[in-house]
């Protein structure tokens, strides 16, 4: 997996415009261990003295630097020239993600700052451009050891243990511009609703005007399914719109499912006075995901969720993809293995993720990286980032679920603080708030609250254990796994499906990486046999409506995967499938 060029590809797929600047590529760069820059005003003028190649964080071998060294604070430098065409434009400096904390000048100039490592900003520099070349400076500050940070997998040690993993730090996601007009569409909110094959759409018009419009059109397969035009208002909170499609009337409408993934066209057109100010290109997949008498369904009918875990980690990239054609190639091999869906572990997945998954039809549940510890300050930090990233990523079909926490992590004394199970309490409703249209989940693997679904983290690999677990009510709900409670005190069960979400774990070396899992494979027909035994108790159940195996790839020390850290199968994924899907296999004593 080696990236010729810098990734090249559109960055936000799902509310695109033809006209962009991408600024991925060298960068000038350096490390600031003594906090020195802000004091000595590097952002006016600073001779760099190191290069780094952009969007790859400095611990990876694609940024051209690869230390694992702590570094928390780091500085970036770049010049730019604006295309002629775009002077009479107001101009967005967008930045996918840089973690965790970043602040941007431009020709010395303060234009914005931003707090959240997985989420997406941008700042209208406009003002602060000059005619000819511009240079844009970014400080990038991640404690390495800050644990009220929402960090995930990202180890506050120098080297990766356990099940944690190397650090990212400084931008990581792609930085490009974007010409606007003075008046220009700066978002939208995309409803599906199949039942009465309408869609939703909440808008938001900057520097909106009286004698504005917006046209909306939905197609099909090239067919019109949808041309309308709507008055855009003066007092925003009005702008949300309602549109009907032709061919759901007509007893035609398509849904999005995994097993089909069809994506409606939009485009929407801002005017005035029949001037074209603004033309946004995006989509949308007619799906529903419910719960209906205790079972799970898409599209209302009954649908068994068979997911994997996926960390998003690549050998050379870390949380950062090499090309594009990694991203769809991780879709592509998850669906060859009869998979329909993903857990994104502990990564607000980057978009160009979702696109595919969009694309190519696969169930994605959203997940928050954690914080490690509970405080007022780790508390609204969690919160804070969690709505950008929902708010970010609310339009893709592909997203089913919302996981805000992961195993009680940065809420560890949930027996005992009541303010921990307040928040747990708190980070489903504030989820429901802005999403009621998906499933959320308040504490993946134990100790819930209230939640959609009862997911249960079990890593035995016995088939005979896991059958008798899972074979009653009343043995799945006195099982402690990890020594933790199914529910907090004052909570219980209220007839939620139940999935398995995190299971198997099977380590198997087949690379030169060394590691662990939690039960191990000795060769090929041995991990067969023992991924064939945990799955089969699982789909067997009575019970059980969905599991999330772990785990899609190895990881630096962790050798559980179904791939190797490069990609590469451990055994034929045509058996993999065939298990997935339920086949009886047989083997020899």
């Amino acid at each position: 997996m080696t990236s010729l060029t810098p990734r090249s590809e559109y960055p936000r797929p799902d509310f695109t415009r033809n006209e962009w600047l991408n600024l991925n590529g060298p960068w000038n760069f350096d490390f600031d261990d003594h906090n020195r820059g802000l004091r000595e005003e590097w952002y006016l003028n600073h001779h760099f003295s190191n290069k780094i190649i952009v969007p790859y964080a400095f611990q990876s071998k694609l940024s051209g630097i690869e230390t694992k060294e702590f570094h928390d604070v780091v500085w970036y430098e770049r010049c730019f020239t604006i295309p002629e065409e775009w002077q009479e434009k107001k101009i967005h400096l967008h930045f996918g993600a840089v973690d965790y904390r970043a602040t941007v000048w431009i020709n010395g100039r303060f234009v914005c700052a931003h707090e959240g490592g997985h989420t997406s900003f941008y700042a209208d520099i406009t003002d602060a451009l000059i005619s000819g070349e511009n240079r844009v400076v970014v400080r990038a500050e991640d404690s390495s050891t800050d644990l009220e940070q929402p960090r995930g997998k990202q180890y506050w040690e120098v080297d990766s243990g356990g099940i944690f993993y190397t650090r990212t730090t400084g931008i990581w996601q792609t930085v490009w511009l974007e010409p606007v007009s003075p008046s220009y569409l700066d978002r939208v909110k995309l409803t599906p609703n199949i039942d009465t094959g309408e869609v939703s759409i909440e808008y938001i018009v900057q520097n909106r005007k009286s004698k504005q419009e917006l046209e909306i059109e939905i197609t099909s397969h090239g067919q019109i399914v949808v041309n309308d035009k709507v008055q855009v208002h003066l007092v925003q909170r009005k702008n949300k719109h309602i549109v009907s499609l032709v061919d759901f009337a007509n007893g035609e409408g398509k849904l999005w499912s995994p097993e089909t993934p069809h994506l409606y066209h939009v485009e929407f057109r801002l005017k005035e006075d029949d001037v074209l100010l603004d033309k946004v290109q995006s989509y949308i997949g007619m799906r529903k995901i419910s719960i209906q008498d205790g079972k799970i369904e898409l599209n209302n009918k009954p649908y068994y969720m068979k997911l994997v875990l996926d960390q998003g980690y690549y050998p050379e990239g870390l949380l950062t993809a090499p090309t594009d054609e990694d991203i769809k190639r991780d879709i592509v091999l998850t669906k060859e293995m009869g998979f329909n869906g993903v857990r994104k572990h502990q990564k607000v997945e980057e978009p160009r993720y979702l696109y595919w998954a969009d694309q190519l039809g696969l169930l994605v549940w959203g997940e928050m990286a954690n914080s490690h510890t509970f405080t007022d300050r780790s508390v609204k930090r969690l919160a804070s980032e969690w709505q950008e990233a929902i708010e970010r990523d609310y339009n893709h079909p592909s997203i089913v679920a919302w996981v805000p926490l992961n195993e009680s992590w940065g809420v560890p004394r949930l027996k005992r603080d009541p303010r921990q199970a307040h928040h747990l309490v708190s980070m489903y409703s504030l989820t429901k708030s802005i999403d009621s249209s998906r499933l959320v989940i308040s504490n993946d693997g134990w100790e819930h609250t209230i939640s959609d679904i009862l997911t249960i983290h079990d890593y035995e690999g016995e088939k005979e254990v896991l059958t008798e677990r899972y074979s009653a009510l009343e043995n799945v709900l006195k099982y402690t796994p990890a020594d933790r409670s199914l529910y907090v005190n004052g909570f219980q069960y209220h007839n939620e499906p139940i999935m398995i979400t995190e299971f198997g774990g099977i380590a198997y070396q087949k690379s030169d990486w060394q590691g662990w899992g939690y039960t191990a494979a000795s060769n090929a027909d041995d991990f067969i046999r023992r991924y064939y035994h945990v799955v089969s108790a699982l789909l067997e159940s009575p019970l059980v409506q969905g599991f999330c195996y772990t785990q899609f790839t190895d990881i630096e020390q962790e050798i559980n995967g179904l791939l190797t850290y490069d990609r590469q199968a451990k055994v034929d994924l045509n058996i993999i499938r065939n298990i997935n899907e339920g086949r009886k296999l047989t083997f020899a004593e």
